[in-house]
């Protein structure tokens, strides 16, 4: 069943359809050739691992390509890091197996337990139907999880990509912010976020597309992430996405720059391929 058709079926359910989720291009209109359509999506694969902790790689593919969408930022994702997920390089062959190109921006990057052997990673990744342009790997501040006695410090694993959609220039990032209950971490990350996208802005002659994609472990009303909705439009999806079995709480998000970027619809696609839902929203970008 292709998404559009169960995001229909889910917000008929829930009385949450205002409109019929037309494809995107019809969204743009007649005479709204300046608009262009592009479809995102965020998703925290777990490194693999289902809602059940049983490591299935072509479970999240068919969930990934079920998401039809041109751009996918993924988190928690190993590459050669472990047992857990058979060692393998899953940026790669996620991107291989999906024919998108990939960024990966690894948060840990240690020396292999075995000579010779490659490196072993984790963070997150930025998958895309369009030709990457650039891509870059920024540091923001982070509590280690791999250190015993770890403190706040400037770590990377945040990344950006610049792509070129239709002749549209896009800045995309993709991030995982603190899980701890203590909101100072994230306080801190969110400075840095909005640090290095006004810094994009900056550099630019033109207003700059930005869409944030990412597990931010947090509610959309916490206020650690009031800034981020000063120069960012949260999708708001109409659904939680944690756990992905009964979720209660919604920490995962699409967010984009207001004044460069329309919403025409969101959803929670509803799968249990990871302990996280994925969000996916239609978009239409100002020319």
């Amino acid at each position: 069943m292709s998404l559009r058709r169960r995001t229909v079926e889910v917000l008929l359910a829930a009385g949450l359809l205002g409109t019929a989720l037309a494809p995107p291009a019809a969204a743009a209109g007649h005479g709204q050739g300046q608009l262009v359509p592009l479809r995102v999506a965020t998703y925290n694969i777990h490194a693999g691992a289902g809602m059940d902790n049983v490591f299935d790689l072509d479970r999240q593919v068919a969930e990934l390509r079920s998401l039809d969408a041109d751009v996918i930022g993924l988190q928690e994702v190993d590459v050669h890091w472990g047992d857990r997920s058979q060692g393998r390089d899953l940026a790669a062959e996620l991107a291989q197996r999906l024919g998108m190109r990939v960024s990966f921006a690894p948060i840990y990057s240690f020396d292999p337990v075995t000579p010779g052997a490659p490196r072993r990673e984790f963070g997150v990744a930025v998958l895309s139907r369009y030709r990457i342009v650039s891509a870059e790997n920024h540091d923001i501040t982070r509590l280690s999880t791999q250190d015993p006695d770890p403190v706040p410090a400037l770590a990377p694993g945040f990344g950006e990509v610049v792509l070129r959609v239709k002749g549209v220039p896009v800045h995309v990032y993709a991030t995982h912010l603190d899980y701890r209950g203590d909101p100072s971490v994230r306080i801190a990350q969110v400075a840095d976020t909005r640090r290095i996208m006004a810094e994009d802005q900056e550099s630019e002659r033109r207003p700059v597309h930005q869409i944030l994609l990412g597990d931010f472990n947090a509610a959309p009303a916490a206020p650690e992430l009031a800034p981020l909705w000063e120069t960012l439009t949260d999708v708001e999806p109409g659904g939680p996405t944690y756990p992905a079995l009964d979720p209660v709480q919604r920490i995962d998000y699409v967010a984009v720059s207001k004044d460069t970027v329309r919403v025409r619809d969101a959803a929670v696609a509803e799968t249990l391929a990871s302990d996280h839902r994925p969000v996916v929203a239609d978009l239409l970008l100002r020319r």
